[in-house]
């Protein structure tokens, strides 16, 4: 069938820009063009109604972040965490005795986590299990005996995240960017999963877009995922995205969205 404009209304055309189109399908693009009728490329418009950039069709030289908001953003980084600080710290004190007179062991949880350029470091977070209980796969029925009952919550609302804000004031950590992986399951995926790397282009987050957008990713399909919401962030890089991920974590914060 040769395509056309003659009696029919059309408001705009998704193609694949990409593919070997016919010399009919190509005039029938030319046409719409002409008649001011916007021709959107399929990639394009999938980002838009997901949020995501499709793992098979990047390109990884146009998602470069931008230099100068990178400067900028880490100057708004260490202006909010000292903004934040004397509200998270009574908070941070709390949940320290909690945890202190629940069960014994250290207040905090630090693990090696793959950070900006594929560099090491160490991430802080406040413990939310038994230190005695040892094994895996617990999660896969929705419960995991080895978290106590003060971890369950500091998860649910996310304040176990809180002392990453020392990893911020280190330069670690942004307050947002893709979450960072331990080493062992970085080097996992970075084997399962094409261009995993790429995601250490930026800094690390305490809460990022696929976060907000997915939630807890553990198995590879949803790494896949989450990585495909990880190269949105990083190609569409900006302050006004980062705004509209910190109105999302307080939602997360408030509804326990995505916690494990």
């Amino acid at each position: 069938e040769t395509p056309g404009l003659e009696g029919i209304q059309v408001d705009g055309v998704v193609a694949d820009l990409r593919a070997g189109l016919s010399e009919p399908w190509q005039r029938f693009l030319a046409d719409c063009t002409l008649h001011r009728i916007p021709v959107h490329h399929a990639t394009s418009v999938f980002e838009q109604i997901t949020g995501r950039v499709y793992l098979h069709d990047n390109r990884l030289g146009s998602m470069q972040p931008d230099e100068h908001y990178e400067v900028i953003k880490r100057c708004l980084d260490v202006l909010g965490t000292l903004l934040i600080m004397p509200v998270a710290l009574p908070l941070m004190v709390a949940t320290a005795l909690a945890i202190r007179l629940e069960s014994p062991g250290a207040v905090l949880f630090t693990q090696p986590r793959m950070g900006l350029h594929c560099r090491p470091f160490t991430v802080y977070k406040f413990r939310s299990m038994y230190v005695d209980q040892q094994g895996g796969g617990f999660t896969r029925d929705g419960h995991d005996p080895r978290i106590t009952r003060v971890g369950r919550v500091i998860r649910k609302y996310r304040i176990d995240e809180l002392p990453q804000l020392l990893n911020v004031l280190k330069g670690d950590m942004s307050l947002i960017g893709p979450r960072p992986e331990s080493m062992d399951l970085s080097l996992w995926y970075r084997d399962d999963v094409p261009f995993f790397h790429y995601r250490h282009v930026v800094r690390p987050g305490i809460s990022g877009w696929a976060q907000v957008e997915q939630g807890y990713a553990a198995e590879v399909d949803e790494m896949c995922r989450k990585l495909e919401y990880d190269f949105y962030y990083i190609k569409h890089f900006s302050f006004w995205l980062d705004v509209l991920i910190v109105i999302r974590t307080i939602r997360t914060v408030l509804t326990g969205f995505g916690s494990r």
